[in-house]
This record gives structure tokens, sequence and C-alpha cells, in this order.
């Protein structure tokens, strides 16, 4: 017996002593490895295959709380395989990361997961989700399952289970089958701030719960079949809105005229809606980043718009000017219009400035004139407006048979030509004005005036018993045959104002109050900063890895902000004596810096410029980073100028091939900017001195799919990013390859912001000769036609394997541009020019001529005669998606695989083509930006939509 005792007191102090060393519970490590089993490339993981302590050895993308799993990150792994069932039993799991795989088959249901926060499904295979999946998931923060085409042909619709995740701040579901109505539940989900469902199969109305709810981001757009529908008067109440996206719906209506209560509103969308009316003032005076209005049916007058960007074509505006009035005739007949609810027979036909030219179904006019309104049996609804009373010359007004309610307008008598007024047939409430004994009246079949026809006692005129009251009137000569027939165009509408609900203050107080609390105690809880940084790989497309200024002050391990931007960071740790860092504001003091690079060795250097010098940093936990130092010597205003322009740029523009910026320290002269790390360099290094570093040369379908990237990354920053930008300095060795060989564009201190249209900006020469346009050159004036050109040399580049300046060449041929445009039309010296590492070309001969006459496009000497890089996408795509080289591996381009099916290829370009457009600032009252834990990017990873 003392035996026994002894031994189980042995087993206890071992297993004691193993949970202090980390051994991983048993059940836990049997789902790891059931997770493992059931993937087609477990191999990818880089688990170890003997090893059964992933907590106390640290398996790669497992993180532990003690003994018990509770995170797994394996984002963009292209895992391919099922999740076992029983996966809800890590009942430990706050944070799981499964985005951007091929995770496929049923959800397993993640019942009575109390501890998880993060949860990041999207962008997979999954096909169906259990009925109890919300269950018991108190603690809940962020949710992503885009992209899962969930429960087949029948969809499926969050159950009331999810209401229970109180604090829920991030539903994201877009393309993931929703079908039918929008819970009324989640109007009570107080905490609630981002809300995407685009690209799903929701009808019906917003629910009228919404209202008031605290939303930053709103997206509804582009559902499938009948789409939503109703009005928007709700969303005028969720003042806290950034980005609200309805595009491709049914939605009806006017727009509400105290939707300039909206002031935090940046971005919004209504194109491809059934809107009809007056644009409200108070829309065209909010400052917004993009305001799109296509494709609706608004009428009268184009206001004069304050948003930086603002599209409104395909409307019933009266005249295409903005800020210029239109007749008095049409604002009197829209007015009349709107009164009625605009009927769309109606709207799609009274068109244009003038009622007496073209088609204006039911009137009729006499010298100029509108002299007859004959619409009867129209199915007419609404009252009548007072406005009819300004059509001086009108003479009949026949409405009879119709559904109209309400008062005759006493104005109406005010109307000395008027000798026919028949209202019969309708709903029309007394009292009934006193019009000229000139005037024939009918009014009979309305049932509320039957008995009660008696004018009121202030307006003269014959009794109701006079002839002109017969329920039935002759039809005027004037009216019958001659009504114009109406045309086929898109209905429109004016707006109603509406009362103005006093809520922003209570909302930002209600908003902010909360926030700064939990931050508060975020901070307590955190204690000082930390003395090392570990940034876990994230995607750089996401728009939430904003930096802002932030000073780290070494001396005694506090933070501050400069020029007063950002606040403390939060950082989650756990992780050994390192910390994660994951916010908005990301930290970075230079001692961090000094320590990953090795106190900026020559062994770390990865390259020099005007600028300063480029090292290689290795964080913590192996993550490679680029830091851009600014050389004492250098730091002039010029210089600071480009520090701060690299910053203020890649801080309000993302995009999967432009070079992510993840954040920066200032010191004395210390000027250091830290970048994602590229690993395969320049362009340029693989383009002219591939030899000398023991390269192997480019293949054309490489260059293809960089010349692609780059296109991609420069028509995001001239037309799709919130401002449009002039990148100045375009050339290849500012453009980075990654380990993959996909491009970004780098190097942004000297962007400007674009002028509107086609007008240029005059600003001091910049840049590097070779690629410089020639207007530029010459004038100084630019426009994103400069970049085009710069763009076209970098395509002769990637053609020839030649530099766009080198002396060392012959005379003739020093300066590429001009060179290859005497070469590019005749075949036989355009391949005798093309670069010689690409060896047999005849299987590229037909792509080479196309991106040899691309190339001579986009270098042509006027700026009006190149084409935009929208037109440069266009023409490389699909030589991309065609090229297929006989002994090259295939590739996928940008995550897409050409021959899948049209579905699965749009979900993955909806993947890589989540930019800017996705961005919302999540803003507390002060301006500082809330941080999140590892995987929550891809909360805000999103379609572009437009």
């Amino acid at each position: 017996m003392g035996d026994l005792k002894k031994e189980l007191a042995l087993a206890l102090l071992l297993a004691v002593i193993s949970v202090g060393f980390g051994a991983t519970d048993p059940h836990d490590l049997a789902i790891l490895n059931d997770f493992r089993k059931g993937l087609e490339n477990p191999e990818l993981l880089k688990w170890p295959s003997k090893d059964d302590d992933p907590c106390g050895n640290k398996w790669p993308c497992v993180f532990c709380d003690g003994s018990r799993v509770s995170q797994i990150q394996v984002q963009g792994f292209g895992l391919k395989g099922p999740l076992p069932q029983n996966f809800n039993q890590l009942s430990m799991l706050s944070n799981i990361g499964l985005q951007k795989n091929q995770f496929y088959g049923p959800l397993p249901s993640f019942n009575g997961l109390k501890n998880l926060q993060y949860a990041f499904l999207n962008y997979n295979n999954f096909t169906s989700i259990p009925a109890d999946f919300f269950t018991g998931l108190d603690s809940l923060e962020v949710l992503a399952l885009d992209g899962n085409n969930l429960n087949g042909s029948s969809g499926w619709m969050f159950p009331p289970a999810l209401s229970n995740s109180a604090q829920l701040t991030n539903l994201t579901c877009m393309s993931c089958n929703l079908a039918g109505p929008l819970p009324d539940f989640l109007g009570s989900m107080s905490s609630l701030s981002v809300l995407s469902l685009s690209g799903n199969r929701l009808t019906g109305r917003i629910p009228a719960s919404f209202k008031g709810m605290v939303l930053t981001k709103f997206w509804l757009n582009n559902q499938m079949g009948d789409g939503m529908s109703g009005s928007i008067d709700v969303v005028t109440t969720m003042t806290s809105l950034n980005s609200l996206w309805l595009h491709g719906n049914h939605f009806s209506g006017t727009i509400p005229d105290n939707i300039g209560d909206l002031s935090l509103l940046q971005d919004l969308n209504l194109n491809g809606n059934e809107f009809v009316g007056l644009i409200p003032k108070s829309l065209a005076d909010m400052s917004l980043r993009n305001l799109d209005l296509n494709n609706n049916n608004f009428m009268g007058p184009v206001p004069k718009f304050k948003a930086s960007k603002v599209s409104y074509s395909s409307n019933q505006f009266c005249l295409t000017e903005e800020g210029v009035a239109c007749a008095p005739q049409v604002m009197a007949l829209i007015e009349f219009l709107g009164a009625m609810g605009y009927p769309s027979r109606l709207v799609s036909a009274w068109t244009g400035n003038d009622p007496c030219e073209g088609p204006w179904l039911g009137l009729n006019c006499r010298s100029g004139d509108v002299s007859v309104i004959n619409l009867p049996k129209f199915d007419l609804n609404g009252t009548l407006s007072p406005s009819l009373a300004d059509l001086i010359s009108l003479a009949e007004i026949r409405l009879q048979d119709n559904h109209l309610s309400g008062t005759i307008p006493s104005n109406w008598t005010g109307l000395k030509s008027l000798s026919l007024l028949d209202l019969s047939g309708n709903n029309i409430s007394p009292p009934v004005p006193r019009f000229s004994s000139t005037v024939k009246l009918s009014t009979g079949g309305n049932p509320l005036l039957d008995g009660k026809q008696s004018p009121s006692s202030e307006i003269g005129g014959p009794s109701p018993s006079d002839s002109r009251s017969s329920p039935t009137t002759e039809p005027s000569p004037s009216s019958g045959n001659g009504v114009r027939q109406a045309s086929t165009r898109s209905k429109a509408s004016i707006i109603v104002s509406t009362v103005v609900p006093v809520v922003s203050v209570v909302v930002v107080a209600f908003v902010a109050i909360p926030l700064s609390i939990y931050l508060c105690k975020k901070r307590k809880r955190n204690g000082q900063a930390p003395s090392s940084l570990v940034v876990h790989p994230r995607d750089p497309s996401d728009p939430n890895n904003l930096v802002k200024i932030v000073v780290a002050n070494n001396t005694n391990n506090s933070t501050s902000t400069a020029s007063g931007s950002g606040s403390g960071s939060r950082n989650y740790s756990g992780f050994g004596d390192s910390h994660v860092i994951e916010t908005g504001n990301l930290v970075i003091s230079v001692q961090v810096l000094r320590n990953v690079t090795n106190n900026f060795s020559s062994e770390n250097e990865l390259g020099r410029g005007g600028f300063g010098v480029v090292y290689r940093g290795e964080l913590d936990d192996g993550t490679k980073i680029a830091v851009k130092r600014m050389e004492s010597g250098v730091i002039s205003s010029k210089a600071l100028d480009e520090f701060q322009s690299e910053i203020a740029v890649l801080s309000k523009v993302r995009h999967r091939h432009l070079v992510s910026l993840l954040g920066y320290s200032i010191a004395g002269n210390e000027r250091l900017l830290v970048y994602e790390y590229m690993s395969e360099g320049a362009l340029s290094k693989h383009l002219f001195h591939w030899e000398s570093f023991k390269l192997e040369p480019l293949s054309w379908k490489r260059r293809l799919n960089i010349a692609l990237d780059v296109a991609r990354g420069m028509e995001y920053l001239h037309s799709l990013a919130h401002q449009s930008f002039i990148h100045r300095d375009l050339k290849s060795s500012n453009i980075l390859l990654g380990d993959d060989f996909r491009a970004k564009v780098s190097d942004f201190g000297l962007v400007k912001l674009a002028p509107d249209g086609e007008r240029s900006v005059v600003t001091r020469l910049a840049g590097t000769f070779g690629y410089l346009a020639p207007e530029y050159a010459v004038t100084g004036k630019i426009t994103t036609k400069a970049d085009v050109f710069s763009f076209g040399v970098v395509l002769m580049e990637l053609l020839t394997g030649l530099m766009a300046l080198d002396e060392d060449r012959s005379e003739e041929s020093q300066y590429l541009a001009a060179w290859f445009w005497h070469i590019k039309s005749d075949k036989e010296k355009l391949m005798a020019a093309v670069d010689p590492s690409l060896g047999c070309k005849e299987d590229i001969s037909e792509s080479i001529c196309i991106i040899a006459e691309l190339a001579g496009h986009c270098t042509a000497r006027e700026p009006t005669q190149r084409p935009d890089m929208g037109h440069a996408v266009n023409v490389l795509a699909p030589l991309v998606e065609k090229w297929k080289p006989i002994d090259d591996d295939t590739e996928e381009y940008s995550g897409i695989d050409y021959s899948l099916p049209l579905n699965q290829m749009v979900k993955g370009w909806q993947e890589s083509e989540g930019s800017d457009f996705s961005y919302v600032d999540l803003q507390d009252s002060k301006g500082s930006i809330p941080s999140r834990p590892t995987g929550f990017a891809d909360s805000f990873t999103s379609v572009d939509g437009r």
C-alpha cells in the first residue's frame, strides 16, 4: 500500500512538472493530430512527426496557454482537407486563423468554445455550417466566414444564438451564401462595429431594429437574385458610419435629407439602385472621399458636390452641368411627381429640361408652356402638389380615376388659364377651394367629398350643386390624341424632407466612453513597453496595417506620440520573453531596430540609395524586415519631406502590389522606415545583374506576371485608391520581388497627389532620367500619364534586358525609349532586341509583339495619346492567363487558377484584390485606432465590390 502511495505521488509530481514545462494536454494533442491526419498536404505545417509536445516544444503556428492550445494560425498556407468534427473540444482556444486555405467539407460545430475571441475561417471551401455552430460563443469578438459557399442551394442565415455573443465587433460574411431577410436581432448587438455581408442573396428591407447602430462599416452591396429593397431612412441614424456600400440592390425612394448627420462618412456607394428625386443639399455638402450615385433615377439639377470623387452618370438630371438650375416648369413638375411618390411610368418619360420637347407623357403644350396635364387611370397615388400653381398657362388638369388623396391645394385657384379640373374617382378630402366660375370642376366619386363638398368659407365661387360638379365631363378638344407617348428610360423622383434626429452627440459618447475605458484597461494590464518586438506576418494588402507617427523613448520604456497622433499600443504577451504587437499604431524603438539589424551592420546591408542604406533585420520569431535608415549627412528639408511623404502615402494606400510600411522610428537624427522584407530584391538586379549575382534569368512568364503586378499597383494608385496619386519615380530598381517573384512597387518619397481629370500640376523636377516623361522633364507639369510613360520604359527593360539609360551603349541606343521606338514596329529587329537570356523566342513571339505595342503606346510623346493603367492591366491580364511555357511549372496568378469554374475564380479574385476599398478607420473619439491580435486584419480584407 505504501508503494502504491509513493507511485501515485510520483505520478502527480511528474504531472505537475510536465505542466510547468509545457507538456501538452493529451486531448488537445489528439485533436491536433486529427487535424494533421485529415490534410492532403500536412507537410506544409512543418509539425514534427515524432514530437508529441506542441506546447512544450512550440510547434510552428501553435500557441499555448500552459498545457492547453490557445491559438492556431495557419492563414495562407494552402492547406487542403476537412477539419476534425471534434474541433470544439479545444476548449481553451481563443484565436483561430484558418483563412485563405483550401479547407473543405462541413464546418465542425464551435458549440462551447466559450473562450474563443477571434475566428477567421474566410476564403476556404467549407460547404455547410451546423445549426449549433454559434451556441456558447460568449467571448466572440471577430468572426470572418467570407468566401465559403455554405449550405448549397438553400442558403442559410445567422441563428438567434449569435445574439449571445455580446462582445462581437466584427462580423464579415461576404459571398457566404446568406439568404433571406436580415434578422432583427443583429440590430440589438450594441458592440457590432463592422458588418460586411456583400455578395449574398439577402432580400427585404434594412430592419427598423438597426436604428442607431454604432456601425463604422456597413456593406450590403451586390446581393444576387431579388436583392434588398425599400428606403434607407434607417441608415441615417447610424452616425458612426465611415463606409456604406449599398450598390447593386433595389433600394428605392428618395435620399433622406438628414443623411448629412453622418458626419464621419467617407465612402458612400449607391450605384445601381432605384433611388429617385432630388439630391439633397446635405448630401452634396458632405466632404466624402468617394460618392457613387450612378445608375439610379435622380432628377432635377446636378448640385455642386464637395466629395473628392463623385460620379452620377445614367440618371434623370435635367442638365449635366453641376450647379445649374433646371427650368421652372421642370421643377414644378418634379415636385408634382414627388407628391405622388414618383410613379415609375412618368419618371422614365419626363426627362430633359423642357417639358414641351421630347416624350413627356400626359402633357400638352401651347406656345412653349404646359397647358394640359392628362393622366386619367394612371394608377396614381399620393397627394396633389401646390407646385402646379407655378404652371401659369395650365388650362386643363385631368387626373380622374386614380387613387389620389388629401386636399386640393388652395393656390390652384390662382391658375388664371384653368378651365377644367377633373379629380373624379379618387379619394380627395374636404374642403374644396372656390374656383372661378370659368373652371369646370369634377369631384364626383370621392367618398370623403360625397355630401361634404361645400367649398371653404374664405374662398369664393359657385356652390357644389353647380353642373361643374358632375362626376362626368366631356373631353376637351385639346386633350385625348394629343397626349405624348412615353419613352423607355429609367425612373426618378424628388426628395421628401424628413425630421432630423439629434443623435450624433449621444452616439459618439456611447461609442467613445466604453472604448476609452477598454483601451485604458488594456494599457494597465500590459504594463511597460516591450523590450523586443515580434511582428507576425499579415496580409500586406490589409488596410488596417496602418501606422501613425509614433516615437518610442528607449530610456524609460515608455512611449509617446509625434505630432500628436496615435495612441499607446496593445501588447499580447505569453510567447516567451517577446511580445506580439498587433495594432494600428506599431511602436518601434530605435534600440529594437538596432538589435534586429545587429546595430546596422554591413553584413545586413541590402542596398544603398539617395535616401540612405537599407538593412535586413530579423525579429525574435524569425520574421524578416527591411529597415531604411536615413544617413545623417542627407538629412535636409528635401530628405525630410520625402520621409514624411513616404509615411503619409503608405498610411493612406494599401494594395497587394505596393510595398507595405510596417512602422518607423524617429529619435534625434535617426529617421528609420520599416517595411515588409522582399526576399528577391529589386527587379533591376534580376534584369541587368543576374549573372554577377549568380541568379537564374527571369522567365518570360515571370516577366509577364511582374508587368501585370506593377500595372495593378499603379492602377490602384492612379484611380482606385481613395485619392489619386502620381508616383513620379517608377523604375525597375523601385520594383521589388518577393520569394514567389511577385512584384510590388516601392519608394513613395516623391509621390504627388494627382489633380482632378486630365489637368496637370506643376512641381519641381524629380525622378530618374531615362524614365522621365518628356513633358515633365521640359515643363515640370505632371499628370498620372507621366507614370504611364515610366511604366512603358519598364516594359522595354523587361523585353530587352537593357537599362533605361546606359552611356556605355552606342549613341543611338543609349536612351532605351527613343531607340525602342525605332525598332518596335519591325518584327525582325524587335525579335533581335529581345533579351538573349530568354532563349528560344518562337513560342513567345506573339506576346512579345503585344508587349512591345503596349510599351510604345505608354511612351507616346503626347500624354493624351498614352493609355491609363487600367488599359495596361486589360492588355496584360489575358497574356498572363494565356501564356503557358512548355518547360515551366504551372503557377497561379494572384491566387487565381484560371482553370477553375467561374465562381471559384471570382472568389480568388476577391481575395487577391481586397485593397484600400475595404479600408475603414475604426477610431475612437480621440482618433486612435483600436488594435487587434494576429489574424484580425482579415476581418477587414474584403471584396472591392464597386
